[in-house]
């Protein structure tokens, strides 16, 4: 025989043995509408995230335009499209 403080509780016991019927079997909620909205309908900080990807997206653009704007074939055409553009013909 075991040892009797490591015999299991009964609530172990109960959860080890196979179910009998169906009144044993562990049910699940079912989601309503109701309960749908309940959960699901609070957007609070949804604009918060909306902004902050938002922004997230816009520095990852600034990133790339100047890693393009650095490279000289982009600085000589930007130059030479002000100087053509401030010469008087």
């Amino acid at each position: 025989m075991s040892h009797p403080s490591l015999s299991p509780s009964p609530l172990v016991r109960r959860a080890m043995r196979p179910p009998r019927s169906r009144s044993d079997l562990v049910t699940v909620p079912r989601l309503t509408t109701r309960r749908a909205a309940a959960l699901y309908g609070d957007e609070t900080g949804a604009a918060t995230a909306e902004y902050a990807v938002a922004t997230m997206a816009a520095v990852a653009f600034a990133g790339l335009l100047v890693v393009v704007m650095r490279s000289d074939e982009v600085r000589g055409i930007l130059t030479d499209l002000v100087r053509r553009a401030l010469t008087v013909a």
